[in-house]
């Protein structure tokens, strides 16, 4: 008898380090800033996402209050100028590994088994 394959945690830590670690890969479009890396650049526009900001203004707002720092390491979280300044010349392509790699793990943890496709097509 062999015993099952343990699988990791899905939790929203996990799949932000998968995420972070495909942003890792991505080069800076104009080299790196001394002052903030573009993992932190890239995991800061995430982070605005995923707190549901109405706008890059709100969404500066609590970068200001501090709020952003905690969300999956990010050391430095940029103002909204300086976030559209680095990311506006990034293109997709470049991005789409690190969520793939997201939904890959999904995949495998049976998040989305429960999921229902129009008409029964899953893809």
């Amino acid at each position: 008898m062999v015993a099952p394959k343990e699988r990791k945690p899905l939790s929203a830590d996990t799949l932000l380090h998968v995420v972070r670690s495909g942003f890792a890969t991505i080069p800076a479009p104009r080299g790196e800033d001394v002052d903030m890396s573009f993992t932190d650049t890239l995991m800061s526009a995430v982070a605005m996402f995923s707190l549901t900001a109405p706008s890059l203004l709100a969404f500066d707002k609590e970068r200001a209050e501090g709020h952003v720092h905690t969300i999956s390491g990010i050391q430095h979280v940029p103002c909204d100028t300086y976030m559209r300044e680095r990311l506006d010349p990034v293109s997709p392509t470049w991005l789409r590994p690190g969520f793939k790699s997201v939904l890959r793990q999904l995949q495998r943890g049976k998040a989305l088994a429960e999921r229902v496709f129009r008409d029964g097509h899953d893809r």
